[in-house]
């Protein structure tokens, strides 16, 4: 298990294990109807129109078992899906076109496969974390004197014919094995259910370094592209900003010059005014330089950063930083800019009135949880800058996840592998 998740207690193991089991018996069983009947409706023509809608549930359904692996046991699993053109088209050829890329995309494939495997098998290592303690309590039960019930018809637990106190405190003996085996091992159990997961869901070494050259490809134009509109908002800012100020200070300098013997009283106040001038331009010149690379991220690391960066907010943020060294350079500005980002979304667009930051690192990952109790609904690519912030970490192989339900709260995980100095 990534260190980077603590092990749940038995009881907390129990209750995901009986929530995942109800999941993965009642949503994979009802996706994977759907996903079927849909495929054979495509010979009849309005199967092209469902399967998409089908299949985005199924992916939806999918992308929701990944982010439990990770938050629950420390499992990653890679989202392989390919993505859809920029200038897709609308309408009837754009529905034809899109059930069309999702049919050709290996990772559908194993999507339904997985939902196959996810009905049975993991169905039953889900389960097997809750069950163990809840036979337990059976057997004890029996002992306690549920054993008479059965006393003229013998009631098997496990191996043991029950029909007696004797045979019922041999079953709580059991019971108190089987009690054991599930406070010890539940969390293993949860795990080894996610580990059947990524078994199905994680695409093979060839198809996963496809996917991760054509990602760092991507991200590689995404960021020489962030660079250059970087670089014209800076001439901008400079332009219309500090360097319109100076222009004036040395225009009443000039007309300063002119009234030093003539006027020394209106002289005197074009010299306040361009002291005045010169403190703006100096003040815009320090918030453009924080804007590029903040002082004190370069002085004292990202954490401290962070936690500068919490203190002028509107919304009271709890800053929690675990690390014992720092990024490079590069990184510390990437993951600054990207905490900043999320922290400006939930200002914006959250209505919370509380957020959290986690910074970590362990096992060459640097994670960052950015937590709020809004209102949720956030999503990658609904303009909300989360695939821009996506596309931010892609450019150092990291991975974005956001956990949004209806009502809150939010939660947007990011991870960028790197080491610490």
């Amino acid at each position: 298990m990534d260190s980077s998740t603590k092990k749940p207690g038995p009881l907390v193991s129990a209750g995901r294990g009986l929530m995942l089991s109800v999941v993965s018996l009642a949503g994979s069983i009802t996706l994977f109807v759907l996903a079927v009947l849909s495929l054979v409706f495509i010979v009849l023509g309005f199967g092209v129109f469902t399967t998409p809608w089908v299949l985005t549930m199924v992916r939806a359904h999918a992308n929701q078992r990944r982010l439990l692996a990770a938050r629950w046991s420390g499992v990653r699993i890679p989202v392989p899906y390919r993505p859809f053109p920029a200038d897709a088209r609308t309408g009837v050829t754009g529905r034809v076109e899109r059930c069309s890329l999702m049919l050709k995309d290996p990772a559908t494939w194993r999507d339904l496969q997985w939902l196959l495997v996810d009905m049975t098998a993991g169905f039953v290592t889900a389960l097997l974390s809750c069950a163990l303690l809840l036979y337990a309590v059976e057997g004890f039960v029996l002992a306690a004197g549920l054993w008479r019930v059965f006393a003229d018809d013998r009631y098997w637990y496990a191996f043991i014919p029950v029909d007696s106190q004797a045979t019922g405190l041999a079953a709580a003996g059991l019971g108190a094995v089987l009690f054991g085996l599930g406070l010890r091992y539940g969390a293993d159990l949860l795990r080894g259910h996610f580990l059947l997961t990524k078994a199905l869901l994680a695409p093979g070494s060839d198809q996963e370094m496809a996917l991760r050259i054509a990602r760092l490809t991507e991200s590689r134009h995404d960021a020489v592209d962030t660079s250059a509109a970087e670089l014209r908002r800076i001439e901008r800012d400079l332009h219309d900003g500090a360097q319109a100020r100076l222009v004036a200070v040395g225009m009443d300098l000039g007309t300063i010059e002119a009234l030093i013997e003539k006027d020394p009283a209106k002289a005197k106040v074009l010299i306040g005014k361009a002291r005045q001038s010169s403190a703006e331009a100096l003040t815009e010149l320090r918030d453009l330089v924080r804007g590029i690379h903040p002082p004190v991220l370069a002085e004292r690391g990202l954490g401290d950063a962070v936690k500068a960066l919490a203190l002028r907010l509107p919304v009271e943020t709890e800053v929690q930083v675990e690390l014992t060294g720092r990024a490079p350079a590069p990184v510390e500005s990437a993951a600054y800019f990207a905490v900043s980002e999320a922290l400006a979304n939930v200002v914006k667009h959250a209505g919370a009135d509380r957020a959290w930051a986690d910074i970590s690192h362990t096992g060459g990952m640097l994670r960052i949880a950015v937590t709020d109790n809004g209102g949720g609904g956030a999503a990658i690519g609904t303009g909300s800058g989360l695939s821009g912030l996506e596309r931010r970490l892609g450019t150092f192989d990291g991975v974005l996840a956001v956990s949004s339900p209806a009502g809150g709260p939010t939660m947007v995980t990011m991870e960028i592998p790197c080491e610490l100095s």
